[in-house]
């Protein structure tokens, strides 16, 4: 499978089945990893971890130490498993795809998180799903039984645009409130929606103990803004539109996208919360080190 590590985005948008392109893109992605400066990230990752001063030595293994000269900590199945819930906004806005673009914002999310859950699930992390709008519309619990692979895979296949209008605190209240066990909360959104009632929504999650990676998902048009003509621009829930001159917009349109989006950089640092904003153009293993970067911050 060497060769899915050289796969760029068109290629890879070829590839219809979810569980094929996930597989794929891992394992290009791991082997790019053991040729990497990364640390911690081998096969081995489930089971061991490096030193630092304060650990408990009666965990070192000395055998390690012997062939690396390096001091490694055995860990124990319970500390290395984590329960892992991957949350999907599906709002209207999310089915927005620019001209030329191989995925939509929404097909983009859903490739991530196949990615994402096929990592996870390799390191023995109990995996949750759930795709959102305005209301919880499919909800998987944490599991990482075979049969709950296929399942979480042909969900993440038939994912599809809401209908309704954008709410992507409600739901996030209503998961917090269900989850028991401490684990991760990985968040991929457009955060088109109020910054106040979703940060939030993001604080429950922090203030039941989980660990939040937030993914924010744009299409390259919603960054760069880069017509040069007359253009009728369509809101996603609403269906109004609006027939305007780029030229004389984008410097207001630039300046209220950095101000809009400021406030969410700023306020998930202040939450301690992971921020990675993922044009929809660029490489899905910039997920997955983003991942990976998290948790080995956890052990």
């Amino acid at each position: 499978m060497a060769e899915f590590a050289t796969l760029d985005v068109e290629t890879l948008g070829r590839i219809s089945n979810m569980q094929l392109l996930a597989k794929g893109v891992v394992e290009g992605f791991v082997l790019g990893l053991h040729r990497s400066p990364y640390r911690g990230f081998s096969v081995e990752f489930a089971e061991y971890r490096q030193y630092v001063p304060g650990d408990d030595i009666k965990h070192l293994d000395w055998k390690v130490f012997g062939k690396s000269d390096r001091y490694y900590l055995k860990q124990f199945e319970e500390e290395t498993n984590l329960a892992c819930h991957i949350l999907i906004d599906a709002s209207p806005s999310m089915g927005y795809k620019s001209d030329g673009a191989v995925w939509s914002k929404l097909e983009y999310a859903c490739r991530m998180a196949a990615c994402l859950s096929y990592l996870t699930l390799g390191q023995r992390d109990a995996t949750g799903l759930m795709v959102f709008d305005d209301q919880i519309r499919q909800k998987l619990p944490a599991r990482g039984s075979p049969a709950h692979r296929q399942l979480l895979f042909s969900t993440l296949d038939n994912v599809r645009p809401g209908t309704g209008d954008t709410d992507l605190a409600g739901p996030m209240h209503v998961l917090a409130e269900s989850l028991g066990k401490r684990g991760m909360i990985i968040l991929i959104t457009d955060l088109l929606d109020d910054p106040v009632k979703v940060m939030g929504a993001v604080q429950h999650f922090r203030f039941m103990g989980h660990e939040v990676i937030v993914f924010h998902v744009m299409d390259n048009d919603e960054i760069d803004f880069p017509f040069d003509s007359m253009t009728q621009f369509i809101d996603s829930e609403t269906e109004q539109d609006v027939l305007v001159a780029p030229q004389a917009a984008r410097k207001q349109y630039l300046e209220e996208f950095d101000r809009f989006f400021s406030a969410y950089r700023s306020g998930f640092a202040g939450l301690g919360v992971d921020y990675k904003l993922m044009n929809t153009r660029a490489s899905l293993e910039l997920a997955l080190r983003e991942y990976l970067h998290r948790r080995s911050r956890l052990f």
